[in-house]
């Protein structure tokens, strides 16, 4: 019980607590948002949104590709750092394109999932990875 009240942070316990954010963020991403957008891709290409002028298509391919396989990369733990940019990148512009930067009303998922891969992003993955495993 002492140590849960403890300020200290073990190696361990931080190791621990990336894998659930990975787990937890990357799981959701991939099952809720990725997998849709991957099986339904013929649907949703000619009427994708298109921010940044690539076309439709191509910015389907972009987000799938950060949703779906970057998220599965984020899972293993596995060149995580990279993958994590992808992700930023479209929740990003879900969040401020999509949703019009409303952080408490549309957009509250897409800052959630932001913040959650902005964390993994710039703390790494921790020990429980496939990139500490291979040495990355």
């Amino acid at each position: 019980m002492k140590r849960l009240f403890s300020t200290r942070v073990s190696d361990g316990a931080f190791s621990f607590a990336m894998l659930l954010l990975r787990l937890g963020a990357g799981s959701l991403m991939m099952v809720n948002h990725g997998l849709d957008k991957l099986m339904h891709f013929a649907d949703k290409a000619s009427r994708f949104a298109d921010p940044f002028g690539v076309g439709s298509t191509t910015s389907l391919s972009l987000v799938v590709f950060a949703e779906f396989f970057c998220a599965v990369f984020i899972i293993l733990g596995l060149f995580t750092r990279l993958a994590a940019i992808p992700l930023v990148v479209a929740m990003s512009v879900a969040l401020f394109y999509a949703h019009k930067g409303q952080m408490f009303g549309d957009g509250e998922m897409s800052a959630v999932y932001l913040t959650a891969f902005l964390t993994i992003l710039f703390a790494g993955p921790g020990n429980i990875s496939l990139d500490k495993f291979i040495g990355k």
